[in-house]
């Protein structure tokens, strides 16, 4: 964002939480993951473990419950910074965004690390 203000462009962050989309979609992401986990040499399966691909996956479908359907959230915050006189420098979207991911950015990176 920085870099680009010396060429006149005004750069804007727009960082969503988590919102079901296709990127998100668990199915989609199992698959691939599993697809990836194949391809793996057998040393670094062994590294991981099994267990842990089946436990992120796990986690993966426990956090997506939680994920936002409402886009609209997010396509504000676009329109706003696009159409706005004087449009903010960043942009949370999403109750997980403003709630959780902003004030974790302003703790010491020692204890947000432990959260």
């Amino acid at each position: 964002r920085l870099e680009m203000h010396n060429f006149g462009v005004k750069v804007c962050v727009i960082e969503p939480g988590y919102f079901k989309t296709m990127i998100t979609n668990v199915e989609n992401l199992e698959k691939n993951f599993h697809a990836s986990w194949e391809k793996l040499p057998a040393e670094i399966k062994a590294s991981y473990g099994e267990n842990y691909l089946r436990s992120f996956v796990a986690m993966l479908k426990l956090l997506q419950k939680g994920f936002n359907t409402d886009l609209s959230l997010v396509t504000n915050c676009m329109e706003h910074a696009l159409t706005s006189l004087h449009p903010r420098s960043r942009y949370s979207a999403g109750w997980d965004a403003k709630l959780l991911y902003l004030p974790l950015s302003y703790l010491p990176s020692a204890l947000s690390d432990a959260l």
